[in-house]
């Protein structure tokens, strides 16, 4: 194929991705001010525990804070978690699938689903010296490399071996109404883990662009025997800067949170993770 015609496909194919591309995606409030966990049954004890672990999620997906969960004001809260629920619904996981002779509803796993009034968790915020981050929530492109043993792969949208990653970072990402997309394979070709760990980020933010994302979240994750397990090490740009955070010993699922955690802790304006 002669280079200009080649130029031109590109030059195509890059409008295509930009008219197409969903850089950010702004929650409604119905949607941003939910959370949701897993309990057992429906019974009240166990949904005392869920309302707790909902309302820890809510107040950091409506503020993108990670700090606050470690406020000793929180002890406090929880113990009265239930009352600031507005309405709750549950969903059986073991839907469609018959109770077993000696298993009764009470053992079946559920969906909880906690809706919160935004003037009761705006309150709550405040009085952790924290705030809503209600402005639209980019969609972030994930540049991976990933390293274990002999095995080293860049992941991209279409990689067999990076399928249970890419369904481990969307998973991440939800919880906080936020949104993940991932180069195909053609986008890295150019692009090697020497590039990944780059200081110099204006490149990959533009590779991030025709991925069909806003911004690049770059990170690396290396198995380690002696940590036994995964060690992660991130970054992003925001407010002018470069943010770097590295977590040690985890599994990828666990990686991948706190790799979508620390990027809403930067772009909801809370600082280092």
């Amino acid at each position: 194929m002669p280079g200009f015609l080649r130029a031109a496909l590109l030059t195509i194919e890059l409008i295509i991705f930009g008219l197409a591309s969903r850089p950010a995606v702004a929650a409604t409030l119905d949607e941003l001010y939910q959370s949701q966990t897993i309990v057992t049954g429906q019974g009240e004890v166990n949904r005392q525990i869920g309302f707790r672990d909902c309302l820890d999620r809510v107040l950091v997906r409506v503020s993108g804070d990670q700090r606050l969960l470690e406020k000793p004001e929180m002890a406090a809260l929880r113990d009265k978690a239930g009352s600031f629920v507005d309405s709750f619904r549950y969903h059986d996981r073991l839907e469609g699938i018959p109770i077993h002779d000696e298993q009764g509803t009470h053992d079946r796993p559920h969906d909880l689903t906690c809706l919160y009034k935004p003037a009761t968790v705006d309150k709550l915020l405040a009085q952790l010296g924290s705030r809503p981050w209600l402005g639209e929530r980019p969609t972030l492109t994930v540049f991976l490399s990933t390293e274990q043993g002999a095995r080293h792969f860049l992941l991209s949208a279409e990689e067999e071996r990076g399928e249970t990653m890419r369904e481990s970072f969307a998973n991440a990402a939800d919880p906080l109404s936020m949104h993940v997309a991932f180069p195909k394979a053609a986008q890295l070709a150019d692009l090697g883990e020497q590039d990944m760990g780059e200081n110099d980020m204006a490149r990959l933010d533009l590779l991030a662009k025709q991925a069909n994302g806003a911004q690049a979240l770059v990170g690396s994750i290396v198995w380690s025997h002696k940590e036994l397990g995964w060690i992660a090490d991130w970054r992003l740009t925001g407010n002018g800067k470069t943010y770097r955070w590295q977590i040690r010993g985890v599994s990828f699922d666990e990686a991948f949170r706190v790799a979508i955690g620390g990027a809403a802790q930067i772009l909801s304006g809370n600082g280092q993770p």
